[in-house]
């Protein structure tokens, strides 16, 4: 795809694929694309579930500015999927509530 024709944010070049578990599954993804990016492209669409209704959430604003994208990354809860880019081994989780810190699951 020509330079000038890609959309800065929803169009990413095709680079190296890295492998990611997401919720105990493998998962082949581009590397450097956003974690949102790369769940949707995957078919995932639920990144948390809220505390207070248990209501599904997914990407929202997609600029790292609200907190519906926000998953467990390596352990670490409140990762902001539309603004990290997808890394080799990382261990994504839907995140449950306000998420604790350290549980890989």
């Amino acid at each position: 795809m020509e330079t000038k024709n890609r959309h800065p944010i929803v169009d990413f070049e095709e680079k190296v694929k890295v492998e990611v578990t997401v919720n105990g599954e493998k998962l082949m993804a581009n590397q450097g694309k956003p974690i949102a990016a790369a769940l949707f492209e995957a078919g995932i669409d639920v990144f948390r579930i809220t505390e207070k209704m248990k209501s599904p959430r997914s990407l929202f604003c997609g600029i790292g500015q609200c907190n519906d994208c926000v998953m467990q990354v390596n352990g670490v809860p409140n990762v902001r999927t539309c603004v990290i880019v997808i890394e080799e081994g990382m261990i994504i989780n839907t995140q449950e509530g306000l998420g604790k810190i350290g549980e890989i699951e």
